[in-house]
């Protein structure tokens, strides 16, 4: 499955998702997506809990057509995490996995009303509620959780998301930032 790494430009989903790859593999196993999450600061109870919800709603969609997933490995396969996107989203990546700029910008547009470059934890739960798709549950709560985690991760001290970091996690370079923060964070603190 490595050969995700090997054919070239990888999509702005695989890029985001590819930081989790901690082997380089091509597949996600729970424990990778534990380590990523440890990795950009987040504690070891949300760690656990993403690893298992993550790679057990994603893991069985993203499987190649012609293999079996592993019983309980829950691998997600990031050269098919195109196949896992789910409904009630924002649309900034259209079903293959790019990028869409129109759709990013009208989350701004449309919900950035404190400042124009920047979301508040209400301007988020009204970006969460006009995403939602009728009767979507499992749409509903893959929203939720994806930019809950990551307002309260990357939040400023006022309490604003800002757009640059939004963009940063949807072009996959969000988590290699927080990554190499922390290391820098945790060797200062050490001297």
């Amino acid at each position: 499955m490595a050969d995700v790494y090997e054919q070239g430009e990888l999509t702005p989903l695989q890029r985001h998702v590819a930081f989790f790859d901690r082997d380089k593999d091509g597949v996600i196993y729970p424990s990778e997506t534990y380590e990523g999450f440890r990795a950009i600061g987040a504690g070891v109870p949300l760690s656990a809990f993403s690893a298992l919800f993550i790679n057990g709603l994603l893991g069985p969609k993203t499987v190649p057509e012609n293999e079996k997933a592993p019983a309980l490995k829950l691998p997600i396969y990031v050269k098919n995490i195109q196949k896992g996107k789910h409904g009630s989203d924002s649309g900034v990546y259209d079903a293959n996995g790019r990028f869409v700029p129109e759709k990013f910008e009208e989350i701004f547009k449309k919900h950035a009303h404190t400042r124009p470059d920047a979301l508040t934890g209400k301007e988020l739960q009204e970006l969460l509620k006009a995403n939602r798709e009728p009767k979507d549950f499992k749409g509903w709560l893959g929203g939720f959780t994806e930019w809950k985690v990551l307002y309260s991760l990357c939040k400023d001290e006022k309490g604003f998301l800002h757009k640059d970091t939004v963009r940063a996690v949807y072009d996959g370079s969000l988590f290699e930032r927080l990554e190499k923060e922390r290391k820098s964070e945790e060797s200062t603190n050490k001297k």
